[in-house]
């Protein structure tokens, strides 16, 4: 049966609404089976106070009113999610990925003043206002598919995003790299808040090495490590990130080119009928 041009678009646009309506309460997203590693004792650090109001960890310190930016900022955040993770589960469910870490999506406040102490510290006289201007990743996913789907997988979460009206700021793409890191890491800024938010696109062999590391990138990181450890820590994480495989034509993938902004010109939605064969072993609602 033929059915008109106009008729197809309506169902394209009401398929999609619905997708997204859905998402709010979305029980059938694959969702976060690759647990975090649990803490060794040795690694907890309780944020100390600082003096009126401040913050301090590791040697690393915010005044009291930098400290009062950063709590704004993640307040902000947390208001902008609410919108922003309908989306991104939707995402989710269409493409056939699993939604790893989706409880962690928000990046905790402790964390955030750590980054922004040390990029202070690490470029004396750069304002907080600066350093909280460059974080992407308040508001942050994981999205994975196994190494076989994962290059359609992306392409088609990608393309919903950007077609969703989500700006591409930021794309990092390290599947050619002969050492370190190997994924995805893309930034995204929310069309109703304007909040930047990331999205990184996994393998589950990708992802367990970035757990594995993560304690060795985080005392990497601390302005008092030596710098014989910083290269013992590189070598580490580079071992690890060598075992893992390369899924075909990652190293190729592209963000989307930048969607058109003129309100006056229509831009059509993408159709969640069109989704990507269902792998067998992944479940789907």
């Amino acid at each position: 049966m033929n059915i008109p041009r106009t008729a197809r678009r309506t169902v394209s646009r009401a398929a999609t609404a619905a997708a997204l309506a859905t998402a709010l309460g979305l029980g059938a997203v694959p969702a976060a089976t690759a647990a975090a590693p649990a803490t060794a004792p040795h690694a907890v650090r309780t944020p100390v106070a600082g003096p009126h109001g401040g913050w301090q960890q590791d040697g690393l310190r915010l005044k009291a009113a930098d400290n009062r930016k950063v709590d704004a900022f993640v307040a902000r955040a947390r208001r902008a999610e609410r919108s922003i993770s309908p989306q991104v589960r939707a995402v989710a469910r269409i493409s056939h990925a699993e939604l790893v870490g989706f409880d962690q999506r928000l990046k905790s406040p402790d964390s955030l003043k750590r980054k922004v102490a040390t990029w202070m510290h690490e470029t004396p006289g750069q304002s907080v206002d600066t350093s909280l201007a460059l974080i992407n990743d308040a508001v942050r996913y994981t999205l994975q598919w196994p190494a076989g789907h994962y290059s359609q997988g992306v392409d088609t979460a990608a393309a919903l995003l950007s077609a969703w009206g989500n700006d591409s700021t930021r794309w990092a793409n390290t599947w050619h790299r002969t050492a370190g890191y190997k994924a995805i890491n893309s930034a995204w800024r929310a069309p109703r808040s304007g909040q930047l938010f990331e999205v990184q696109f996994h393998t589950p062999e990708s992802k367990a090495a970035q757990l594995q590391t993560h304690k060795l990138y985080e005392e990497e990181r601390l302005p008092g490590t030596p710098p014989e450890r910083v290269r013992e820590l590189q070598e580490q994480q580079n071992a690890i990130f060598a075992a893992v495989p390369v899924p075909a034509g990652a190293e190729r993938l592209t963000a989307p080119a930048h969607r058109v902004t003129d309100p006056s010109r229509h831009r059509p939605s993408p159709d969640p009928a069109r989704r990507l064969p269902a792998p067998a072993h992944i479940p789907v609602g």
